[in-house]
Protein backbone atom coordinates (compact mmCIF):
# COMPACT_ATOMS: atom_id res chain seq x y z
CA UNK A 1 0.00 0.00 0.00
CA UNK A 2 0.90 3.49 -0.81
CA UNK A 3 1.40 5.65 2.34
CA UNK A 4 -0.40 9.17 2.29
CA UNK A 5 3.04 10.82 2.67
CA UNK A 6 4.59 9.35 -0.38
CA UNK A 7 1.53 9.83 -2.25
CA UNK A 8 1.83 13.16 -1.58
CA UNK A 9 5.43 13.07 -1.96
CA UNK A 10 4.72 12.11 -5.55
CA UNK A 11 2.27 14.39 -6.28
CA UNK A 12 4.12 17.53 -5.24
CA UNK A 13 6.91 16.17 -7.55
CA UNK A 14 4.80 15.97 -10.84
CA UNK A 15 2.08 18.47 -10.65
CA UNK A 16 4.24 21.58 -8.18
CA UNK A 17 1.06 23.52 -6.61
CA UNK A 18 -2.40 23.21 -7.92
CA UNK A 19 -4.41 26.31 -8.59
CA UNK A 20 -7.92 28.03 -9.09
CA UNK A 21 -8.84 30.93 -9.87
CA UNK A 22 -5.52 32.74 -8.87
CA UNK A 23 -5.14 30.76 -5.31
CA UNK A 24 -2.83 28.17 -4.46
CA UNK A 25 -2.42 25.09 -1.94
CA UNK A 26 0.94 23.80 -0.55
CA UNK A 27 1.53 20.34 -1.16
CA UNK A 28 4.01 19.79 1.92
CA UNK A 29 5.29 16.14 1.89
CA UNK A 30 5.50 15.96 5.98
CA UNK A 31 2.17 17.77 6.72
CA UNK A 32 -0.11 16.51 3.24
CA UNK A 33 -2.12 19.82 1.44
CA UNK A 34 -2.26 22.74 3.91
CA UNK A 35 -2.91 26.40 3.54
CA UNK A 36 -1.01 28.85 1.83
CA UNK A 37 0.36 31.17 4.42
CA UNK A 38 -0.23 28.84 7.96
CA UNK A 39 2.04 27.03 9.73
CA UNK A 40 1.41 23.05 10.47
CA UNK A 41 -1.21 22.13 13.02
CA UNK A 42 0.74 22.18 16.13
CA UNK A 43 -1.33 19.47 17.58
CA UNK A 44 -1.22 17.30 14.54
CA UNK A 45 1.28 14.88 16.21
CA UNK A 46 -1.87 15.02 19.59
CA UNK A 47 -4.74 13.98 17.01
CA UNK A 48 -5.71 11.67 14.35
CA UNK A 49 -5.05 11.84 10.66
CA UNK A 50 -8.81 11.01 10.17
CA UNK A 51 -11.36 13.49 10.98
CA UNK A 52 -13.59 10.55 11.73
CA UNK A 53 -11.19 8.11 13.96
CA UNK A 54 -12.71 7.61 17.39
CA UNK A 55 -12.84 4.35 18.65
CA UNK A 56 -9.37 4.49 20.26
CA UNK A 57 -10.76 7.73 22.52
CA UNK A 58 -13.91 6.20 23.56
CA UNK A 59 -15.09 3.77 26.03
CA UNK A 60 -16.28 0.48 26.28
CA UNK A 61 -19.05 -1.93 27.91
CA UNK A 62 -18.02 -4.92 29.58
CA UNK A 63 -18.48 -6.46 26.35
CA UNK A 64 -15.85 -4.12 24.56
CA UNK A 65 -18.59 -2.33 22.30
CA UNK A 66 -17.47 1.31 22.33
CA UNK A 67 -20.04 3.24 23.45
CA UNK A 68 -20.30 6.56 21.12
CA UNK A 69 -20.74 10.24 22.54
CA UNK A 70 -23.99 10.58 23.66
CA UNK A 71 -25.31 13.89 22.19
CA UNK A 72 -24.59 15.24 18.83
CA UNK A 73 -25.17 18.28 16.74
CA UNK A 74 -24.52 18.41 12.70
CA UNK A 75 -24.81 22.29 11.26
CA UNK A 76 -25.20 22.39 7.47
CA UNK A 77 -23.31 24.97 5.70
CA UNK A 78 -23.47 27.40 2.80
CA UNK A 79 -20.93 29.62 1.46
CA UNK A 80 -21.51 33.00 1.67
CA UNK A 81 -18.82 33.73 -1.25
CA UNK A 82 -16.62 32.39 -3.36
CA UNK A 83 -13.71 30.53 -2.06
CA UNK A 84 -10.58 32.15 -1.01
CA UNK A 85 -7.32 31.00 0.60
CA UNK A 86 -7.91 33.93 2.54
CA UNK A 87 -11.19 31.87 3.90
CA UNK A 88 -9.22 28.38 3.86
CA UNK A 89 -7.10 30.60 6.68
CA UNK A 90 -10.00 31.31 8.50
CA UNK A 91 -11.92 28.18 8.02
CA UNK A 92 -8.36 26.32 9.48
CA UNK A 93 -8.01 28.69 12.22
CA UNK A 94 -10.95 27.96 13.74
CA UNK A 95 -10.99 24.36 13.50
CA UNK A 96 -7.89 24.71 15.49
CA UNK A 97 -9.24 26.38 18.27
CA UNK A 98 -11.99 23.57 18.90
CA UNK A 99 -9.05 21.43 19.01
CA UNK A 100 -7.00 23.71 21.87
CA UNK A 101 -10.21 24.27 23.71
CA UNK A 102 -11.29 20.58 24.11
CA UNK A 103 -9.72 17.26 24.41
CA UNK A 104 -10.44 14.39 21.07
CA UNK A 105 -12.16 12.39 23.55
CA UNK A 106 -16.31 11.90 24.54
CA UNK A 107 -16.02 14.24 27.70
CA UNK A 108 -14.63 17.15 25.45
CA UNK A 109 -15.16 17.51 21.37
CA UNK A 110 -15.40 15.11 18.62
CA UNK A 111 -15.83 17.14 15.04
CA UNK A 112 -15.11 16.31 11.70
CA UNK A 113 -15.96 18.99 8.75
CA UNK A 114 -16.93 17.68 5.32
CA UNK A 115 -17.48 19.11 2.32
CA UNK A 116 -20.50 18.46 0.09
CA UNK A 117 -21.49 18.29 -3.63
CA UNK A 118 -22.50 21.78 -3.93
CA UNK A 119 -18.83 22.87 -3.14
CA UNK A 120 -17.46 20.66 -5.37
CA UNK A 121 -19.45 21.69 -8.05
CA UNK A 122 -18.96 25.29 -7.32
CA UNK A 123 -15.27 24.80 -8.09
CA UNK A 124 -15.47 22.83 -11.19
CA UNK A 125 -14.37 19.72 -9.20
CA UNK A 126 -17.00 17.08 -8.90
CA UNK A 127 -16.11 15.19 -10.91
CA UNK A 128 -12.63 14.32 -9.55
CA UNK A 129 -14.05 13.57 -5.53
CA UNK A 130 -15.08 10.35 -4.34
CA UNK A 131 -18.74 11.15 -3.88
CA UNK A 132 -21.79 12.66 -6.54
CA UNK A 133 -25.02 13.54 -5.57
CA UNK A 134 -27.55 11.60 -3.69
CA UNK A 135 -29.95 8.88 -4.74
CA UNK A 136 -33.29 7.82 -4.41
CA UNK A 137 -32.56 3.93 -3.16
CA UNK A 138 -35.99 2.69 -2.79
CA UNK A 139 -39.20 2.71 -4.72
CA UNK A 140 -41.65 3.71 -1.65
CA UNK A 141 -39.54 6.71 -0.05
CA UNK A 142 -39.45 10.20 -1.72
CA UNK A 143 -36.61 11.85 -0.10
CA UNK A 144 -35.50 15.84 -0.48
CA UNK A 145 -32.18 15.02 -2.37
CA UNK A 146 -29.71 17.88 -0.90
CA UNK A 147 -26.69 19.53 -1.73
CA UNK A 148 -24.43 21.76 0.61
CA UNK A 149 -21.37 22.77 1.06
CA UNK A 150 -20.49 21.69 3.65
CA UNK A 151 -21.39 19.84 7.06
CA UNK A 152 -19.90 20.23 10.42
CA UNK A 153 -20.45 17.50 12.68
CA UNK A 154 -20.10 17.78 16.59
CA UNK A 155 -20.06 14.93 19.27
CA UNK A 156 -19.50 15.03 22.99
CA UNK A 157 -21.00 13.12 26.07
CA UNK A 158 -21.25 16.84 27.63
CA UNK A 159 -24.48 18.55 25.69
CA UNK A 160 -23.27 22.01 26.63
CA UNK A 161 -19.68 21.37 25.03
CA UNK A 162 -21.94 21.16 21.39
CA UNK A 163 -23.67 24.43 22.26
CA UNK A 164 -20.81 26.54 23.28
CA UNK A 165 -19.20 25.40 20.26
CA UNK A 166 -21.72 26.35 17.88
CA UNK A 167 -21.51 29.91 19.54
CA UNK A 168 -18.42 30.19 18.97
CA UNK A 169 -18.00 29.54 15.41
CA UNK A 170 -21.10 30.61 14.32
CA UNK A 171 -22.38 33.30 17.12
CA UNK A 172 -20.63 35.64 19.48
CA UNK A 173 -19.37 34.06 22.17
CA UNK A 174 -15.31 34.88 22.34
CA UNK A 175 -13.69 32.36 24.73
CA UNK A 176 -13.95 29.20 24.35
CA UNK A 177 -12.67 26.78 27.14
CA UNK A 178 -10.46 29.79 28.18
CA UNK A 179 -9.41 29.59 24.65
CA UNK A 180 -9.89 33.16 22.21
CA UNK A 181 -12.02 32.69 19.59
CA UNK A 182 -10.41 35.04 16.98
CA UNK A 183 -11.83 33.10 13.79
CA UNK A 184 -15.28 32.21 13.44
CA UNK A 185 -16.74 29.88 10.55
CA UNK A 186 -19.53 31.95 10.42
CA UNK A 187 -17.12 34.40 8.67
CA UNK A 188 -17.32 32.34 5.93
CA UNK A 189 -20.59 29.87 6.08
CA UNK A 190 -24.18 30.84 6.75
CA UNK A 191 -25.68 27.93 8.54
CA UNK A 192 -28.69 26.75 6.89
CA UNK A 193 -30.10 23.89 8.85
CA UNK A 194 -28.97 22.08 12.26
CA UNK A 195 -29.65 18.53 12.89
CA UNK A 196 -29.69 17.64 16.76
CA UNK A 197 -29.68 14.20 18.31
CA UNK A 198 -28.33 11.88 21.31
CA UNK A 199 -27.45 8.05 21.27
CA UNK A 200 -27.38 6.07 24.68
CA UNK A 201 -28.78 4.52 27.32
CA UNK A 202 -31.89 5.80 29.13
CA UNK A 203 -31.52 9.05 26.34
CA UNK A 204 -35.17 7.81 24.16
CA UNK A 205 -37.08 7.61 27.25
CA UNK A 206 -36.23 11.13 28.51
CA UNK A 207 -37.39 12.42 24.96
CA UNK A 208 -40.91 10.49 25.50
CA UNK A 209 -43.01 13.79 25.32
CA UNK A 210 -42.47 13.91 21.74
CA UNK A 211 -45.30 13.69 19.77
CA UNK A 212 -46.08 10.03 18.27
CA UNK A 213 -43.95 7.93 20.88
CA UNK A 214 -47.06 5.59 22.72
CA UNK A 215 -46.78 6.31 26.33
CA UNK A 216 -45.07 3.75 28.30
CA UNK A 217 -43.48 2.25 25.74
CA UNK A 218 -40.18 2.83 26.78
CA UNK A 219 -38.90 1.31 29.70
CA UNK A 220 -35.59 3.94 30.11
CA UNK A 221 -33.10 1.03 29.34
CA UNK A 222 -33.32 1.61 25.29
CA UNK A 223 -30.37 3.15 23.18
CA UNK A 224 -32.61 3.65 20.28
CA UNK A 225 -36.54 4.86 20.44
CA UNK A 226 -36.84 1.13 18.31
CA UNK A 227 -36.12 -0.59 21.43
CA UNK A 228 -33.01 -1.88 20.82
CA UNK A 229 -29.03 -1.38 21.07
CA UNK A 230 -26.94 0.20 17.84
CA UNK A 231 -23.06 -0.59 17.13
CA UNK A 232 -22.09 -3.81 18.42
CA UNK A 233 -18.31 -4.02 17.99
CA UNK A 234 -18.55 -7.27 15.48
CA UNK A 235 -21.43 -5.39 13.37
CA UNK A 236 -19.50 -2.16 12.39
CA UNK A 237 -16.34 -1.96 10.01
CA UNK A 238 -13.12 -1.27 11.95
CA UNK A 239 -12.24 2.89 10.91
CA UNK A 240 -9.43 1.56 8.64
CA UNK A 241 -12.09 -0.70 6.18
CA UNK A 242 -13.67 2.78 5.28
CA UNK A 243 -10.84 4.68 5.11
CA UNK A 244 -9.41 5.76 1.38
CA UNK A 245 -6.10 3.57 1.59
CA UNK A 246 -3.84 6.13 -1.01
CA UNK A 247 -3.62 8.35 -3.77
CA UNK A 248 -5.04 12.15 -3.43
CA UNK A 249 -8.13 11.48 -0.64
CA UNK A 250 -6.10 9.09 1.68
CA UNK A 251 -7.13 8.71 4.93
CA UNK A 252 -10.47 10.64 3.73
CA UNK A 253 -13.54 8.90 3.64
CA UNK A 254 -17.05 9.33 2.44
CA UNK A 255 -20.44 10.76 4.53
CA UNK A 256 -24.14 10.12 3.76
CA UNK A 257 -26.69 11.80 5.79
CA UNK A 258 -30.31 10.75 5.97
CA UNK A 259 -32.91 11.61 8.05
CA UNK A 260 -35.35 9.47 9.01
CA UNK A 261 -39.02 9.30 10.42
CA UNK A 262 -40.11 6.27 12.24
CA UNK A 263 -43.41 5.05 13.21
CA UNK A 264 -43.39 4.04 17.00
CA UNK A 265 -47.62 4.15 17.09
CA UNK A 266 -47.53 1.30 14.84
CA UNK A 267 -44.04 -0.42 16.30
CA UNK A 268 -45.57 -0.62 19.52
CA UNK A 269 -49.08 -0.40 18.81
CA UNK A 270 -49.34 -3.02 16.61
CA UNK A 271 -46.46 -5.78 17.41
CA UNK A 272 -45.32 -7.49 20.41
CA UNK A 273 -41.94 -7.83 21.58
CA UNK A 274 -40.90 -11.28 19.62
CA UNK A 275 -42.75 -9.87 16.41
CA UNK A 276 -40.68 -6.73 16.56
CA UNK A 277 -37.55 -8.80 17.26
CA UNK A 278 -38.44 -10.64 13.74
CA UNK A 279 -38.17 -7.68 12.31
CA UNK A 280 -35.36 -5.88 13.63
CA UNK A 281 -33.31 -8.94 13.47
CA UNK A 282 -34.47 -12.01 12.07
CA UNK A 283 -37.27 -14.64 12.82
CA UNK A 284 -34.94 -17.16 14.00
CA UNK A 285 -34.44 -15.12 17.24
CA UNK A 286 -36.21 -15.10 20.29
CA UNK A 287 -36.14 -12.28 23.02
CA UNK A 288 -33.66 -14.44 25.62
CA UNK A 289 -31.62 -14.41 22.62
CA UNK A 290 -31.59 -11.23 21.61
CA UNK A 291 -31.12 -10.46 25.72
CA UNK A 292 -27.93 -12.39 25.25
CA UNK A 293 -26.08 -10.64 22.21
CA UNK A 294 -23.15 -9.19 23.73
CA UNK A 295 -20.76 -8.03 20.94
CA UNK A 296 -22.33 -9.49 17.58
CA UNK A 297 -25.82 -10.05 15.97
CA UNK A 298 -25.12 -13.06 14.55
CA UNK A 299 -27.19 -14.16 11.30
CA UNK A 300 -27.21 -17.43 9.36
CA UNK A 301 -27.23 -16.20 5.50
CA UNK A 302 -31.27 -18.03 5.43
CA UNK A 303 -33.09 -14.66 4.26
CA UNK A 304 -35.32 -16.31 1.27
CA UNK A 305 -35.70 -19.78 3.44
CA UNK A 306 -37.10 -17.77 6.35
CA UNK A 307 -39.28 -15.74 3.92
CA UNK A 308 -40.78 -18.85 3.17
CA UNK A 309 -40.88 -20.29 6.57
CA UNK A 310 -41.99 -17.59 8.34
CA UNK A 311 -43.40 -14.66 5.90
CA UNK A 312 -41.57 -11.92 7.44
CA UNK A 313 -37.72 -10.96 6.86
CA UNK A 314 -35.32 -9.46 9.92
CA UNK A 315 -33.57 -6.12 9.15
CA UNK A 316 -30.27 -7.22 10.63
CA UNK A 317 -30.39 -10.06 8.41
CA UNK A 318 -30.83 -8.79 4.77
CA UNK A 319 -27.95 -6.33 5.71
CA UNK A 320 -25.83 -8.28 7.04
CA UNK A 321 -25.17 -10.11 3.66
CA UNK A 322 -23.27 -6.89 2.14
CA UNK A 323 -19.69 -7.40 3.51
CA UNK A 324 -16.08 -6.67 2.52
CA UNK A 325 -14.76 -10.12 0.63
CA UNK A 326 -11.43 -9.51 2.26
CA UNK A 327 -12.00 -8.73 5.71
CA UNK A 328 -16.08 -9.85 6.15
CA UNK A 329 -16.66 -6.66 7.32
CA UNK A 330 -19.62 -4.35 7.04
CA UNK A 331 -19.07 -1.89 4.06
CA UNK A 332 -20.91 0.71 6.44
CA UNK A 333 -19.60 3.09 9.41
CA UNK A 334 -22.89 3.82 11.23
CA UNK A 335 -22.97 6.70 13.49
CA UNK A 336 -26.76 7.12 13.36
CA UNK A 337 -28.42 8.92 16.17
CA UNK A 338 -32.17 9.68 17.78
CA UNK A 339 -33.73 12.98 16.90
CA UNK A 340 -36.97 14.87 18.15
CA UNK A 341 -36.05 17.44 15.53
CA UNK A 342 -39.69 19.01 14.79
CA UNK A 343 -41.12 17.57 18.16
CA UNK A 344 -41.29 14.08 16.58
CA UNK A 345 -39.09 11.08 17.36
CA UNK A 346 -36.74 10.10 14.32
CA UNK A 347 -33.09 9.15 13.12
CA UNK A 348 -30.63 10.99 11.90
CA UNK A 349 -28.20 8.29 9.64
CA UNK A 350 -24.54 9.18 9.07
CA UNK A 351 -22.79 6.83 7.36
CA UNK A 352 -19.30 6.48 6.48
CA UNK A 353 -17.97 4.39 4.15
CA UNK A 354 -15.08 3.93 1.42
CA UNK A 355 -17.21 5.03 -1.45
CA UNK A 356 -20.72 5.80 -1.70
CA UNK A 357 -21.51 2.72 -3.46
CA UNK A 358 -20.65 0.75 -0.62
CA UNK A 359 -23.28 2.75 0.71
CA UNK A 360 -26.22 2.25 -1.93
CA UNK A 361 -25.48 -1.76 -1.71
CA UNK A 362 -26.03 -1.96 1.62
CA UNK A 363 -29.15 0.22 1.23
CA UNK A 364 -30.45 -1.94 -1.66
CA UNK A 365 -29.95 -5.07 0.51
CA UNK A 366 -32.26 -3.32 2.86
CA UNK A 367 -34.73 -2.65 0.66
CA UNK A 368 -35.15 -6.65 0.34
CA UNK A 369 -37.14 -6.60 -3.48
CA UNK A 370 -35.82 -9.87 -3.88
CA UNK A 371 -37.94 -11.96 -1.04
CA UNK A 372 -41.27 -11.24 -2.51
CA UNK A 373 -40.67 -13.80 -4.76
CA UNK A 374 -40.60 -16.09 -1.75
CA UNK A 375 -43.76 -14.63 0.04
CA UNK A 376 -46.86 -13.29 -1.07
CA UNK A 377 -47.13 -11.48 2.27
CA UNK A 378 -43.96 -9.25 2.25
CA UNK A 379 -43.97 -6.68 0.08
CA UNK A 380 -41.75 -3.58 -0.49
CA UNK A 381 -42.68 -2.59 3.18
CA UNK A 382 -44.90 -4.84 4.86
CA UNK A 383 -42.93 -8.16 6.99
CA UNK A 384 -39.75 -6.64 5.27
CA UNK A 385 -37.37 -5.56 8.18
CA UNK A 386 -38.15 -2.36 9.34
CA UNK A 387 -38.98 -0.78 6.27
CA UNK A 388 -43.37 -0.11 7.24
CA UNK A 389 -42.06 1.94 10.31
CA UNK A 390 -39.12 4.34 8.56
CA UNK A 391 -39.79 6.94 6.24
CA UNK A 392 -36.35 8.97 4.37
CA UNK A 393 -37.61 12.21 4.01
CA UNK A 394 -33.71 13.43 2.79
CA UNK A 395 -29.90 12.19 1.51
CA UNK A 396 -26.89 14.36 1.05
CA UNK A 397 -23.59 12.99 0.41
CA UNK A 398 -20.44 14.97 1.84
CA UNK A 399 -16.43 14.08 1.21
CA UNK A 400 -14.28 13.69 4.70
CA UNK A 401 -10.68 14.97 4.39
CA UNK A 402 -7.73 13.82 6.46
CA UNK A 403 -7.36 16.78 8.92
CA UNK A 404 -4.91 18.73 7.27
CA UNK A 405 -6.67 18.98 4.03
CA UNK A 406 -9.87 19.97 6.10
CA UNK A 407 -9.49 23.52 4.92
CA UNK A 408 -11.22 24.19 1.22
CA UNK A 409 -9.93 20.49 -0.06
CA UNK A 410 -8.70 21.04 -3.86
CA UNK A 411 -8.82 24.52 -4.09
Amino acid sequence: MVSRRTALSRIAVATGTVGLSGCSRLLDPATGPGVDGLAANPRSDRLPDRQFAQTEYLPTDDAGNHLQARYRRILLLDLQREPSVEDARTVERAMRTLEAAYDWDHEGLFHTLAWGTNYFERIGELSRVPISPPQVLSRTDKPNLQSFDAALVLESDIPSNLAAADNALFGSRNRLEGESVDQRLGDVFGVRGRRTGFLGEGLPAEHADAEGIPADALTGEEQMFMGFFSGRKRTQPREGSVAIPDGRFADGTTMHLSRLTVNLRDWYGTLNGRERIRRMFSPEFTEDDVANFTDDVPFSDRVREHARDYDVVGHHEKVAQVRRDDTDEPLVLRRDFNTVDGGKPGVHFVAFQRKLDDFRRTRKAMNGWYVRDDSSSITDREHNGILNFIRVTSRANFYVPARNDRSFPLL
